[in-house]
């Protein structure tokens, strides 16, 4: 696990906001005839859809955190559908007509939003995760997890460099992932991809089955 001595400090809105810059202006970097229906990765869905799910978790994060007096044990109830089966279960779609520049537009203020009630929420403030009751902070990291490896996962199929920044990866781990302890030979990022099942480390097989988790703990660094 990591230990208290090696706590890099908390999850912040800042960290969220830099990393999906990041995102975004690694897929305006794709090429113009890439193919958006090649398989991310190996998550199931193809890479328009991920994206589109990616958008889905950062909007219905900003959701949660949205009332005031924020559901406990539920969802906030939006309608959501799976186009294909397998797919994501979502409330999120993008016209298809507008092209990769419109999927990329609705990712950039899905996560505008989740950054925007992130920094202004009160510290206080729970709402439901299916994981856990969270934060302000936790509700970040959460979506810092889905920005690090949906964007893994996109850059996989679309043939994408996507290197996220070691000291936001460290921390995202030291907040949702406590029982995975920090591989310091492998890095925080390589790290974060074995503990969401993505790949395997050396003397650590790939993960079939894994989870974070939302809640507050009494070990949380303080925002």
């Amino acid at each position: 696990m990591i230990t208290e001595s090696a706590r890099p400090g908390p999850v912040t809105p800042d960290d969220l906001a830099a990393v999906l810059r990041l995102a975004v202006s690694t897929l305006r970097a794709a090429p113009a005839d890439a193919d958006w229906s090649r398989p991310a990765g190996a998550v199931g869905w193809d890479c328009w859809s991920t994206v589109e799910h990616l958008a889905d978790d950062l909007l219905a994060y900003a959701a949660q955190l949205g009332p005031a007096e924020p559901p406990q044990d539920r969802y906030v109830p939006f309608l959501s559908v799976r186009r294909f089966p397998g797919g994501p279960n979502s409330f999120v779609f993008v016209d298809r007509d507008g092209g990769p520049a419109a999927l990329i537009q609705v990712l950039e203020a899905s996560g505008a939003l989740m950054v925007a009630i992130a920094r202004t929420a009160a510290p206080g403030v729970r709402a439901y995760h299916p994981w856990g009751l969270a934060d302000p902070a936790g509700f970040a990291a959460m979506s810092l997890v889905e920005t690090l490896v949906h964007l893994h996962d996109v850059a996989e199929g679309l043939g994408l460099p996507w290197q996220p920044p070691a000291d936001v990866c460290h921390r995202v781990l030291a907040r949702v992932f406590p029982d995975v302890p920090l591989d310091d030979a492998a890095g925080a990022w390589p790290t974060l991809l074995w503990a969401t099942g993505r790949t395997e480390l050396p003397g650590r097989p790939r993960r079939t089955e894994w989870r974070w988790y939302a809640e507050v703990r009494a070990d949380a660094p303080p925002v």
